[in-house]
């Protein structure tokens, strides 16, 4: 279990370094594998040039090699991809999730094009991104399997398209040595029965603990166990998007209270009734954090 972490904000915007070392610490104590930084989920877009650089240095100096960090490289302009990867210091960093490109739909030469592109400038391992809700356009598994049988150092997909089918096509015809991670908290199960590795989580920043409890009963077979966990909190996973990523598990969070309820525009807070959904299942569950 990977988690998407978050970025913090205090009152007045600026990020909160002091509650985001608190939640590496305790995501690192309750059993996260990976850490992945400077995703959608941290509202990279919203950060300046100058802040993406001083989080990155930061979360390297903090974690120390404790776990593995992957951290987000990618955009809609394959030379500036591949400028950041050539100009960012890399030191610490054990490899980088690449989004398809948004907003002008490239088609799936394109798609191969760009990630070859990429593949050929990294000095660490790629791993693929692909969320249509968000980019919107859809990799498709032939288009993925090509970039994972061409390029040794492309070594996993992280899916969310919500295709299970197109997920299930490309488990089955995957060359060695290249995953399936989930990229949807309410699909993990699923998709770790159909062969999937893991999940890069958004619910991991709240309840690692638990999640990771999870996707290893799953990983070892014990599916009616890590059912159960699913199940119960099936709830959350809806109330986690529902007023959009990340302002669910940060609302989540502030009920913990382990951090300010604060996102940088265009994102708002969760409406109030989502708060309160939350804040309760989260009573009735009475999780220990």
């Amino acid at each position: 279990m990977g988690v998407a972490l978050i970025t913090p904000f205090h009152a007045d915007g600026s990020i909160d370094e002091g509650a985001l070392v608190r939640l590496v610490e305790y995501q690192i104590s309750s059993g996260a594998d990976f850490l992945c930084i400077m995703g959608t989920t941290a509202e990279t877009p919203t950060l300046s040039s100058d802040e993406k650089r001083h989080l990155k240095e930061l979360l390297v100096e903090r974690v120390g090699g404790r776990v593995p960090l992957l951290m987000g490289c990618g955009g809609n302009c394959t030379a500036a991809v591949i400028a950041d990867l050539q100009s960012t210091d890399l030191t610490g960093i054990d490899g980088v999730l690449s989004v398809c490109p948004m907003y002008n739909k490239p088609s799936q030469e394109g798609l191969y094009q760009h990630f070859k592109a990429i593949a050929l400038a990294s000095p660490v391992p790629v791993v693929l991104y692909n969320v249509p809700g968000r980019t919107g356009v859809n990799m498709t598994a032939e288009t993925t399997l090509r970039l994972a049988r061409d390029f040794d150092n492309i070594v996993a997909i992280k899916e969310a398209s919500g295709n299970i089918t197109q997920m299930d096509d490309i488990i089955k015809q995957k060359p060695d040595g290249f995953d399936v991670i989930s990229g949807d908290d309410g699909i993990t199960f699923p998709l770790i029965t159909l062969g999937a590795v893991g999940v890069i989580s958004v619910i991991g920043n709240a309840l690692p603990r638990e999640f990771s409890r999870m996707v290893r009963l799953a990983l070892n077979g014990d599916y009616d166990s890590a059912l159960r966990i699913h199940h119960k909190f099936a709830e959350l996973f809806k109330l986690l998007f529902v007023d959009g990523n990340p302002a669910g598990v940060k609302a989540m969070l502030h009920a913990m209270g382990m951090i300010e309820n604060q996102l940088r525009l265009p994102l708002v807070p969760t409406r109030l009734t989502t708060m309160e959904q939350i804040s309760s299942i989260l009573r009735e569950l009475d999780i220990k954090y």
